[in-house]
């Protein structure tokens, strides 16, 4: 089944963001985790951050890409719940890691953190009410 047409078909929560929403909000994002992780892994480079800071980045970056292939391409709702709580796990990790070297990383991702709970609330949700 096509993706859309597979979305479409899954029972949401009420409360649900529209679909029109999520490209914005990504897009505001992914420039903001581009800027930062960017940041963090120059002065990871420089030698100014120690190296294992960029751990918890790097495993954000992979698990936040695989989500959509998962979720969309698979159409695995219990594996894109998992996916989610671990794109969540490591964000908070990373921001705990930066925090002594560059405050401003963790506080510039807090909107990333809001969005990833209300997206891991809506995985989760979504997976429920369609088991």
């Amino acid at each position: 089944m096509e993706t859309q047409q597979w979305y479409a078909t899954l029972i949401k929560p009420e409360w649900a963001p529209p679909a029109w929403v999520f490209g914005p909000v990504w897009s505001v994002l992914y420039t903001i985790i581009a800027i930062s992780f960017g940041y963090v892994f120059y002065k990871i480079y420089q030698g100014e951050i120690p190296l294992w800071v960029a751990l918890p980045f790097v495993l954000n970056l992979f698990f936040n890409l695989i989500f959509s292939p998962i979720q969309f391409g698979l159409q695995n709702n219990l594996l894109a719940a998992i996916d989610i709580f671990l794109v969540l796990g490591t964000l908070v990790w990373l921001m705990f890691a930066i925090f002594p070297y560059a405050p401003w990383v963790a506080y510039v991702n807090i909107p990333y953190l809001v969005w990833v709970c209300i997206a891991t609330t809506l995985q989760c949700t979504i997976t429920y009410l369609n088991w």
